[in-house]
């Protein structure tokens, strides 16, 4: 299970402060919700693209002693499965979908630039989850007043601010700022749809 790390601050001054497992050991399995901290259990590593680097990170794991399933914290800049920072996503994100950039001026204008057909993936992602974050985000902000659901849901976020906003949508309600992709539950894990027999 991924949890958010509850840090601030660049790529850089994540990976100096990684060296002590004590400075953010959850206190309580958020699996089993066991009562006693959790064991430092190595990490893993994974690719980050961020406007100032582009590289591995590691990320911290935990072991619950009580039901022996592991807990990652994934550094708040970080969406679970997309390779590219919160920070990159929302650079592109505002740049095409609010100043209505074309999709080849839009990636070009985040640094490091990218291929559009990444931005592409993520506009089609940000579009089906627009509703379910504008709604989430009311807890947060008032809804402002907007054509639709995708340039509410930005200037939501505009208004949150991208980390915070992320914060809350993932530590609290297990919430993808993309939309989980297809066959991942909310908690990170494989899913298996079947499909239910018809009635006879």
């Amino acid at each position: 299970m991924q949890i958010l790390h509850p840090f601030a601050g660049s790529v850089q001054q994540y990976t100096e402060q990684l060296a002590n497992p004590d400075s953010h050991r959850p206190a309580q399995c958020p699996q089993c919700q066991t009562k006693r901290p959790l064991i430092a259990h190595g990490f893993y590593t994974r690719t980050l693209i961020d406007t100032a680097f582009d590289g591995i990170i590691r990320v911290r794991r935990y072991l619950c002693q009580a039901c022996q399933r592991t807990v990652s914290l994934l550094p708040e800049f970080v969406l679970p499965y997309v390779r590219s920072s919160l920070t990159v996503i929302a650079l592109f994100l505002i740049a095409r979908l609010l100043r209505g950039q074309t999709l080849h001026c839009a990636a070009r204008t985040v640094p490091p630039p990218m291929p559009y057909q990444r931005g592409q993936f993520w506009i089609r992602r940000f579009r089906r989850q627009a509703e379910t974050l504008c709604a989430a985000l009311a807890a947060l902000t008032q809804p402002s007043h907007a054509p639709d659901f995708v340039h509410r849901a930005l200037a939501m976020l505009e208004s949150t601010g991208w980390i915070a906003a992320h914060r809350f949508l993932f530590a609290g309600l297990r919430c993808h700022l993309l939309g989980w992709p297809r066959g991942l539950a909310p908690d990170g894990r494989r899913a298996a749809v079947s499909s239910a027999a018809a009635p006879a």
